[in-house]
């Protein structure tokens, strides 16, 4: 077991061949499922969420991303089975991915938990250059409206506590191209993500949790987003965050009864970025509840 932690984590660090055009998300501390595969099952409950993130509302051809998952621990709490649904719109662009789950945990004494996960499915593409304002209407990259389908596969590891959590993954393994007029269109390139926290727990009531996500892909820069939020009476969170000192924003969560949760982001763009005029907002529903006899009754951190 040693071994096999620090060799799965340098594969999956190693493995990424670095594109950015996944789906960018900032409820995703408070939703892990929808970057790493091996969050299924991790909290050892039944868990549903929806997500809806309308990025730089006002600018023409937006993008809007709607997420929805699933995930539940099963066998005594040891494997975690999860399906994640997520539609990516910018312009006439659509990207449609579902993915089944499949997590395996290990514990590697009485309070920390690690966690294999991979995911597989398809991605669904679709492109209607009819929207398109074209300087040559008869350019055959343009002249037929794509629908392509391609398969996919994805993989992550996560060390948890009740005090911190660790994860890599790269939702995306297989790189994803399509041809039309004689030429290769990149959909994805492998992206990889490396996301930390650490809660302090300043008395009983009060939590502070920083994080830091960095994701990394071929051709770009080191994306940072680095969060800072505080959790009162394991019931209310507020913080803020920045990407790339580009972006700021606020996240606020809130527990509606003892199973829902509710999230929001507000997120304004800033420097070179597409103007402060256009700012975003990400809205998050989530449900947490023990299904099983072994499930976990307890609240946890993370």
């Amino acid at each position: 077991m040693k071994r096999f932690l620090p060799t799965t984590l340098f594969i999956l660090i190693t493995a990424a061949a670095f594109g950015q055009q996944d789906p960018l998300y900032s409820q995703y501390i408070n939703n892990p499922m929808v970057i790493n595969p091996a969050y299924a099952g991790l909290n050892s409950n039944f868990n549903a969420s929806v997500a809806y993130r309308n990025q730089w509302g006002g600018f023409e051809g937006n993008p809007k991303t709607f997420n929805f998952n699933s995930h539940v621990s099963l066998v005594d709490n040891k494997v975690g089975l999860g399906l994640l649904v997520v539609q990516d719109q910018i312009g006439g662009a659509k990207n449609t991915e579902v993915q089944g789950a499949f997590s395996y945990k290990l514990p590697l004494d009485d309070t920390k938990t690690f966690s294999f996960g991979m995911q597989a499915g398809f991605v669904n593409f679709r492109n209607n250059y009819s929207d398109l304002n074209l300087d040559d209407p008869t350019d055959e990259a343009f002249i037929q409206n794509e629908n392509v389908s391609k398969p996919n596969l994805g993989a992550g590891a996560i060390v948890k506590s009740d005090k911190f959590f660790f994860g890599v993954s790269i939702p995306r393994l297989l790189n994803t191209t399509l041809s039309q007029g004689g030429q290769d269109f990149q959909l994805y390139d492998r992206t990889l993500y490396v996301f930390g926290s650490y809660a302090y727990f300043i008395n009983e009531n009060i939590r502070f949790k920083p994080a830091v996500l960095l994701r990394a892909v071929k051709g770009s820069p080191v994306s940072v987003d680095l969060n800072a939020n505080f959790n009162f009476n394991e019931k209310y969170t507020a913080g803020v965050f920045t990407r790339n000192f580009n972006t700021y924003g606020v996240q606020l969560q809130a527990k509606l009864g003892d199973k829902l949760r509710f999230g929001y982001t507000f997120e304004i763009p800033m420097n070179n970025s597409v103007g402060n005029a256009f700012t975003t907002h990400e809205l998050f529903l989530g449900l947490t509840m023990p299904t099983f006899d072994f499930h976990d009754r307890s609240i946890s951190t993370f």
